[in-house]
């Protein structure tokens, strides 16, 4: 197979959705319509282990939510398939975030009794914005719903985005018999399976079909004729075009739990959705079909397999062809790395990897220098900066109150800060050598305490710290600036782990008052990039 036509079969999407409208249920589905599983809810060659394929981590299983982004790789119907799936819970948007620069489409999940939730409208923002092309599944339909008319104009309205019904469902609730296709013209009418474990069986037919006719009640029958003729007349025209601009959503109806929809979403995704595009460095586009090997690290995870004790970071390759064991330029170090421990993924499994083409998400392993954002290419002059950075909301000291534990605190809290998920920050003055720890959200914090007790034997004691904001100082300030700065009631100067200066202020009113009463000293958000293109040089 040509170099272009390995890109073309490649399809690398996530799923997006607020936290309990089915993201992670409808990961295990199409895992199961893609032939990645037998049975959902089990990991094949694991005696029939009950847990979702893309929830690894203990913690998540007991808790019932996706903590960590896990890549599934899978190949069905002729494409290569490399889904993302993502934490929906707020306090891990940032992990979320930076999954979604690595992908080049979405499907939304929408729970159809509630609507559009406020995570779910953050990360559809955050791929807007981006131009990524998004898919709409409207989840649970064989539970009591809204209106679909009313959710297709909530869509519209709310995210002011074309949507576009690709299917249409027949009846709701207990009702609920099947969907409409509305660009094959068919019904699909399913039948629920105990647990929704197996493929739901359907019959396909047109809307007039006697045998299509009978399963339907007529004021079923005569409503969804009515909501149809609207759309046919008023709706919106499915474009592939504006889907892949970002314009339109195809809007898919169904429910993942029991299966139904979820064959025709996969099948509707892959036909409409596009292969590995191209990304911007500086003033130019890198093009899939570049010769040269380049791909971005953007994300780090340690101790996926708690046999081996490692930290893999996973790479998106955006042009060329990876091959194990090749020389590379480390972009942030400036340094050629042989990338020899390569693996493809599949949740916490692991598998050998040779060569890897525009668009596939490969995992490389033993490689201590890497984190996230850095370019890895055989082109120096490539050098991509998409990972988004957002200001830590939450603060905590994180004690060891066990002496003869503070070789595996050490260590394990060293490589969990590798993985961006929180940051270290050192207070300017301090007297006590407690590592004080900043995230986006506080659930961060019990994660990474559940992780040292779990991974490294390492008990731990999490004290709130009184800061909610930070902002950074001006790089080039000397001790001398520091004593001049005229600091709010409890405000703290500290410095980050590239030690860039930084204030900790206990609300956003005290940040105010600070510009206030220092005019002449600016304050940013976020901090400084880092100076790739100096390290090169």
């Amino acid at each position: 197979m040509s170099h272009a036509q390995e890109i073309a079969k490649r399809r690398t999407f996530a799923i997006i959705s607020h936290p309990d409208a089915g993201k992670t249920t409808m990961t295990e589905k199409l895992l199961l319509y893609g032939g990645a599983v037998q049975l959902a809810g089990s990991v094949t060659a694991r005696k029939n282990q009950r847990a979702t394929t893309s929830d690894w981590m203990e913690l998540e299983k007991q808790r019932g939510i996706s903590i960590s982004s896990t890549a599934l790789q899978f190949e069905y119907a002729g494409y290569h398939i490399n889904l993302l799936d993502t934490p929906g819970h707020k306090d891990f948007s940032e992990d979320t975030y930076r999954v979604l620069t690595a992908v080049d489409a979405v499907v939304m999940i929408i729970d159809a009794a509630k609507g559009i939730e406020s995570q779910t409208r953050k990360l559809f923002e955050v791929c807007h914005q981006r131009g990524v092309p998004i898919f709409t599944f409207m989840n649970k339909c064989d539970r009591p719903t809204r209106d679909p008319l009313e959710l297709i104009d909530e869509l519209e309205s709310v995210l002011q985005l074309s949507a576009c019904p690709v299917n249409w469902p027949i009846g709701t609730g207990g009702d609920f018999k099947g969907l409409y296709d509305r660009l094959a013209k068919q019904v699909h009418l399913f039948e629920r399976t105990v647990g929704g474990a197996y493929r739901a069986p359907v019959a396909i037919g047109s809307l007039a079909d006697p045998v299509i006719r009978e399963r339907i009640d007529e004021v079923t029958f005569d409503r969804v004729t009515e909501e149809l003729a609207m759309l046919d007349h008023a709706g919106e025209t499915f474009d592939p075009a504006a889907v892949l601009s970002g314009y339109t959503t195809p809007v898919f109806f169904g429910s993942a739990a029991n299966n139904f929809g979820v064959q025709l979403l996969l099948d509707g995704f892959l036909k409409h959705s596009t292969a590995p595009r191209g990304r911007k460095v500086a003033d130019r586009v890198i093009e899939p079909e570049h010769p040269a090997f380049s791909g971005f690290i953007f994300k780090i995870q340690a101790n996926m397999d708690p046999r081996h004790r490692d930290r893999i970071a996973f790479l998106r390759v955006i042009s060329g062809k990876f091959e194990r064991d090749m020389l590379a330029t480390h972009s942030r170090s400036g340094e050629e790395v042989r990338l020899s421990s390569s693996h493809k993924l599949f949740g916490n499994e692991r598998e050998t990897v040779n060569e890897a083409f525009p668009g596939d998400i490969i995992g490389l392993v033993g490689h201590a220098e890497f984190g996230i954002g850095d370019t890895l290419t055989t082109d120096p002059t490539i050098v991509y900066r998409e990972i988004p950075r957002f200001p830590p909301e939450a603060f905590a000291y994180l004690h060891n109150p066990s002496t003869a534990k503070y070789k595996q605190f050490r260590k394990g809290l060293d490589q969990l800060l590798q993985e961006g998920v929180v940051q270290r920050l050192r207070l300017r003055d301090a007297t006590a050598n407690v590592p004080l720890l900043a995230a986006v959200g506080p659930l961060q914090f019990e994660v990474v305490q559940y992780r040292l007790q779990s991974e490294y034997g390492a008990e731990t004691r999490l004290e709130a710290a009184p800061w909610t904001v930070i902002r950074w100082l001006p790089t080039d300030f000397k001790d001398a600036d520091f004593d001049q700065i005229k600091l709010p009631s409890g405000a703290r100067i500290a410095f980050d782990a590239d030690e860039n200066p930084c204030v900790l202020f206990g609300a956003e009113w005290s940040v105010g008052y600070f510009c206030e009463t220092n005019p002449n000293v600016p304050l940013e958000k976020l901090p400084p990039e880092r100076d790739v293109a100096a390290v090169l040089e």
